[in-house]
């Protein structure tokens, strides 16, 4: 696991995902991505370390650690151009780097004719990735999100692992609402540690509240597909959500080697920012 980069890990897990959550329009799963056979282990081992680790006291060390925003200020097309220093050779499928990535996301979106706000939120959803490159570790950048101080799902993906978390052994936590009320509504309640959290905080006063949602849980799988948080979650979660089951298709299907004109399209994306966005994002 240390000697993965992060742009291989995270690609073993959008691939972990198709596997899970089908397209029925998208090609055969085993063309995805052609690693080795040793691939769903890694991505085994990714989430033990993940939920061992991500426990409510690590999560608010990293509120402290993070949501302060001090580490770095850029524009949009820096911080997009900052993600882009992740990519390597790893990936044995596609040659695309991450603004491409993210252009396929926000332009398959444009091109079904959704809001601009929309499309912006397609093209910025993974920019807290740059976690990665401020030191934190995969297990606390990517994968699955759940919420923490409170019993884990078995819709969380492999719950298992979940009985070697300190968290476990804490009465309280080991109850379905935890230290929080029944229907509290999700901004009541913490989340694991990763980009889409992080990611929330850097953009919480700028765009519309449904890109919110979409940016802050585009990857609780165990609640947007597997419902297994319905509990914790108010009416106005469950409206929100319906945009972030609408994104989740270009999150995860948008994808090919078929690099769109970054240079060509740049113009537009710049002069969104402009609408929306600050000149300078405190990261």
């Amino acid at each position: 696991m240390k000697n993965l980069s992060l742009h291989y890990m995270e690609e073993l897990w959008e691939n972990d995902l198709k596997t899970r959550y089908p397209n029925g329009e998208s090609k055969d799963k085993d063309a995805f991505r052609n690693y080795d056979n040793t691939a769903r282990d890694t991505v085994k081992e990714f989430y033990r370390l993940n939920h061992i680790n991500q426990t409510y006291d690590f999560v608010l060390e990293k509120e402290r650690e993070f949501l302060s925003l001090n580490r770095k200020q850029m524009n949009l097309w820096e911080a997009v151009e900052f993600l882009n220093t992740l990519v390597d050779d790893s990936d044995p499928d596609t040659e695309l780097d991450q603004t491409q990535h993210l252009l396929q996301t926000s332009e398959a979106i444009r091109k079904d004719g959704h809001p601009d706000w929309f499309v912006l939120t397609g093209f910025i959803h993974d920019l807290g990735k740059v976690l990665c490159l401020f030191d934190e570790p995969q297990w606390a950048v990517v994968g699955d999100t759940f919420p923490v101080g409170c019993k884990h799902s078995e819709k969380v993906v492999y719950p298992e692992f979940f009985e070697e978390n300190t968290d476990s052994t804490k009465g309280l936590f080991n109850t379905p609402f935890g230290m929080y009320a029944p229907h509290c509504g999700l901004r009541n309640v913490h989340m694991s540690w990763g980009h889409d959290e992080y990611l929330y905080h850097v953009m919480k006063d700028y765009l519309p509240e449904e890109g919110l949602y979409i940016i802050r849980y585009h990857s609780f799988y165990a609640q947007h597909k597997e419902n297994g948080y319905a509990h914790l979650m108010d009416n106005h979660d469950h409206q929100m959500f319906e945009w972030v089951k609408k994104f989740n298709p270009y999150d995860l299907y948008s994808k090919s080697d078929d690099p769109p004109d970054v240079e060509k399209l740049k113009p537009y994306y710049e002069e969104l920012a402009k609408k929306y966005l600050p000149e300078k994002l405190r990261f």
